[in-house]
């Protein structure tokens, strides 16, 4: 007999490593949104926090010139986050990663439309299909021909 399938909310919660990985994803997004906070500037766009291993924040960033950017602010970085949020932190390594600048962000959304003949092509189909699809290509032309 088959298991049925477990949530994965009771999975997070679960002893193991999930709970682990997900445990120390939350806390990098974390220190990425608070690293960035600090920065703030042009620099905050160029950096992000990868990792945090035995007290060393390793942040990446997309060039040597915003490494430099963000090492001449290093010390300060440092002091704050450890006096703020992060008191076991020891240092802050910066990485260059060129392939940072590929991913975006927010990526950019689509949406796409039919036009008004596809409409009426698709709405001339549902009239002749029965059932649940039928149905469903009428609630598709609506949205279409809505949509103007």
């Amino acid at each position: 007999m088959k298991k049925p399938p477990q949530d994965l909310s009771q999975l997070l919660h679960q002893s193991g490593t999930l709970p682990d990985i997900a445990e120390k994803a939350e806390l990098l997004l974390y220190l990425d949104q608070h690293v960035k906070q600090i920065v703030a500037g042009p620099v905050a766009e160029q950096l992000k926090v990868a990792n945090f291993r035995q007290g060393v924040l390793v942040v990446e960033t997309t060039s040597a010139a915003w490494a430099a950017r963000i090492n001449f602010q290093k010390q300060k970085l440092l002091t704050q986050l450890q006096t703020e949020t992060l008191p076991i932190l020891t240092a802050i390594e910066v990485k260059v990663n060129p392939r940072l600048a590929l991913y975006d962000a927010k990526p950019k959304q689509t949406h796409k439309q039919l036009s008004p003949a596809a409409a009426e092509h698709i709405a001339a189909l549902a009239e002749n299909v029965s059932g649940t699809l039928g149905e469903k290509l009428k609630r598709l032309a609506n949205l279409a021909s809505r949509n103007k």
